[in-house]
């Protein structure tokens, strides 16, 4: 049983066009394009034994090729991370068993994440799908709820059933506390995080099936397994030294930057 982490990169956003290639400065003030800083924050992970960026664009495929990485070009019409990780398939050794998807804008995500969700892959053999998901602070609470009341979009959140399998994922804050309540003080709150792993079977099976209304009213890619009854395991870790942002908008590049600067990353 081998491990493959793939970076799903595409060139279209409407939010942000181009982003792979977004120029990201270190603390040496030296630029990198976001695919280049996704495959050295992967490489940082233990365990793995294959590394591929999945991407529809040439340029992209260039310079993850400078960078080592293997390539593995997807069509263009892949609706999320998750699709374009299971075209990326029959690039794949027959072998790899456990694929990791490693977000190719969340940069920031702190490689103990990724291998605990790799270990919770092998320790558990009939686990199909597997992704991450943080305790919230009051703090963290309390700006996810701000935003909520503001509408914007703070963060995803997930409630698990009695095997930390997943219940369901929004958009919202869930579960619902009332103001006043003394879990506001300890909110039973899971902040999830975009890092998924997968058997090779659940995503060739994700891929068949059609996509749900639930995933595109939330506009989460993983609410299509719950639809469809396939178990995904959440592992519970303690929030990260650091804030792991996605580079989502172009403004989110100066917070970034500030943070590769502050843990030295040149």
């Amino acid at each position: 049983m081998t491990t493959a982490i793939i970076i799903p990169a595409r060139y279209a956003s409407s939010r942000f066009p181009g982003k792979p290639l977004a120029p990201l400065k270190g603390a040496s003030g030296l630029s990198k394009p976001l695919v280049q800083r996704s495959i050295e924050a992967a490489r940082t992970v233990q365990g793995v034994d294959h590394l591929f960026v999945a991407t529809d664009d040439e340029r992209i495929a260039n310079v993850a090729l400078e960078c080592g990485a293997q390539i593995a070009m997807t069509p263009p019409e892949c609706a999320n991370g998750s699709e374009r990780v299971g075209a990326a398939l029959p690039s794949l050794p027959e072998d790899v068993d456990v694929i990791v998807n490693f977000q190719g804008d969340a940069l920031l995500t702190p490689p103990d994440l990724v291998s605990m969700l790799i270990a919770h892959m092998h320790e558990h053999p009939n686990c199909e799908v597997a992704t991450v998901a943080v305790r919230c602070s009051p703090t963290v609470y309390a700006h996810l709820v701000n935003d909520q009341a503001h509408g914007r979009v703070g963060g995803t959140t997930v409630v698990c059933n009695a095997r930390n399998e997943a219940l369901y994922f929004s958009k919202r804050v869930l579960p619902h506390i009332a103001v006043g309540s003394t879990y506001e003080d300890s909110p039973p709150v899971l902040l999830h995080l975009g890092l998924y792993a997968y058997r090779r079977s659940a995503l060739e099976r994700y891929a068949a099936l059609p996509t749900t209304d639930l995933e595109a009213i939330e506009g989460l890619e993983q609410l299509r397994f719950l639809f469809y009854g396939i178990p995904v395991a959440v592992v519970v870790a303690d929030p990260p030294e650091w804030d792991a942002i996605e580079l989502n908008n172009p403004s989110d590049t100066g917070p970034i930057e500030a943070i590769l600067s502050a843990r030295g990353i040149v």
